[in-house]
């Protein structure tokens, strides 16, 4: 294969490399032109999406390294929906600054995440982690006029570097013991008998790594303060851009490398692999996230608790298995993150127009702008789980694959768990609705009804965009399932 067949394969990574210099020469060059930037970042990320279109269906490089399937072309177009939605969410904001180089590293971010989509091979995925990693610490933490971002930052970095640490030293003992780095060709060397101490530690020890990534109990302390302290946008990108691709590769790393040694969460029946670690991971998040945030009065580590509740219930469809399992996975986490892109985009809003993002500072939002009532009532009773949005079908397909895994219903003890952490999750995600809907009173200060948002017209256009999608896949699921089935293998 020559270099120009190479470019053809990766031509939607390279137009986001090449997007990702074109905009940090602008913000370079042109120190006020901020919407400049913004509308080449757009413009790329639209231009490599196309470029997604027009791969052939099956390819692969290298052994891996570059794997080409309608799963992976799906996914990369949903991680560049993704950026899009935040580059819009980002255009309004008063911080950051320097947006040549804030948009640079988003795009850089993006592309680490269409590597983690797009390889089956465990070197690739590492570098694909360390790309997005490094670019989301920096976003985390550009806000260098408050100390929160500053924190929460630093606390993001350091805690992602010593997940990479447990990720790397798990990938060497899988290598160590199958010689090889290939997921496929690791499921084929794994047997299904006994798992070798080196083994086990090796999988234990890649599962806390992405644990970390997708924010699940205990390894969730750094997402209440990223969440909270990081500018909006990069709080909206770190929880759903990262979250999709991470989902994605963690469900190709358990089900095709490490698959043999699956184990079984059952339980009346359980069985050492690494089954029972998700399932204990799953359970551990969401009754930790769900009872951390009955008692949060900010929005967004409300959503950062939940966050860790939803990392859980997606966790289900891994431990069930298979291809239904999966699928479920995937299409929850998907719709999950157009809804927190669009909660994040109101959160947004509301901050730069009342002040801040407590509570209180959503009373009597319906008065002030009905548009951004209404479309965070559609986001928060998606992230409830009530019919007839998305978020209630992606649970029922979640709950459903777990009670149809295995005999006997193994699993219903988590399913159990799940549905009463749901219920428990009307709660906070209530409390969001009832002060938006509260009537002004006249003893707060930010409830002046007069006071109207005013909304900039692509962000009205993307968040009513994000609201319709939820209830339009919540009325026309198989839109999106039948999708997803048909790309897995």
């Amino acid at each position: 294969m020559n270099y120009l067949d190479l470019l053809k394969l990766a031509a939607p990574e390279v137009v986001v490399v090449v997007t990702a210099l074109v905009v940090l020469a602008l913000g370079l060059m042109a120190q006020r032109g901020t919407g400049i930037c913004s509308a080449v970042a757009a413009a790329g990320l639209l231009f490599a999406a196309a470029a997604v279109l027009m791969l052939p269906q099956h390819a692969t490089l290298f052994g891996g390294m570059l794997v080409i399937t309608p799963l992976t072309s799906l996914f990369k177009i949903i991680c560049l929906a993704l950026a899009f939605f935040t580059v819009i969410l980002a255009r309004g904001e008063s911080t950051p600054r320097n947006r040549g180089e804030y948009f640079a590293l988003l795009l850089l971010a993006t592309i680490g995440l269409m590597l983690l989509v797009g390889s089956e091979e465990l070197l690739m995925i590492f570098i694909g982690l360390e790309l997005t990693g490094l670019s989301l610490y920096v976003m985390a933490g550009f806000d260098k006029s408050d100390p929160r971002s500053a924190e929460a930052g630093l606390k993001y970095f350091l805690f992602g570097s010593t997940a990479s640490a447990f990720t790397l030293f798990g990938l060497s003992f899988v290598y160590g013991v199958c010689g090889t780095t290939g997921l496929v060709a690791i499921g084929q060397k794994i047997t299904g008998g006994p798992i070798s101490p080196l083994l086990a530690a090796g999988i234990v020890m890649t599962l806390i790594g992405f644990a970390f990534k997708i924010a699940a109990a205990p390894f969730h302390l750094w997402a209440p303060d990223t969440y909270q302290g990081a500018p909006i946008p990069s709080a909206a990108f770190i929880a759903s851009g990262s979250k999709v691709a991470s989902f994605v590769v963690l469900g190709k790393i358990v089900l095709v490398g490490f698959g043999p040694a699956h184990g079984s969460a059952a339980w009346h029946g359980l069985i050492a692999g690494w089954s029972p670690v998700l399932a204990a991971l799953a359970a551990l998040s969401i009754v930790i996230g769900n009872l951390v945030a009955l008692a949060q009065s900010n929005v967004r580590r409300l959503l950062a608790y939940s966050a860790v509740a939803h990392a859980g219930y997606t966790l289900l469809g891994l431990v069930a298995g298979g291809r239904e399992g999966f699928g479920a996975t995937l299409f929850y986490t998907t719709v999950y993150a157009f809804t927190l892109v669009g909660a994040f985009g109101v959160v947004a809003l509301v901050r730069r127009e009342i002040g801040g993002d407590d509570l209180s500072h959503f009373s009597a939002l319906r008065s002030r702008s009905p548009l951004l009532a209404g479309c965070m009532a559609i986001f928060m009773l998606s992230l409830a789980g009530l019919p007839p949005l998305a978020g209630f079908f992606g649970k029922f397909y979640l709950f459903s694959a777990a009670m149809r895994a295995g005999e006997n219903h193994g699993l219903l003890w988590l399913v159990a768990l799940a549905l009463l952490g749901s219920f428990v999750s009307l709660y906070y995600y209530l409390a969001v609705l009832k002060a938006i809907f509260s009537e002004p009173g006249t003893d707060n200060q930010n409830s002046e009804p007069s006071s109207s948002i005013k909304l900039d017209f692509l962000q009205e256009l993307s968040l009513t965009l994000l609201a319709a999608g939820i209830v339009l896949l919540g009325l026309w699921p198989m839109a999106l399932v039948a999708r997803i089935a048909a790309s897995l293998p």
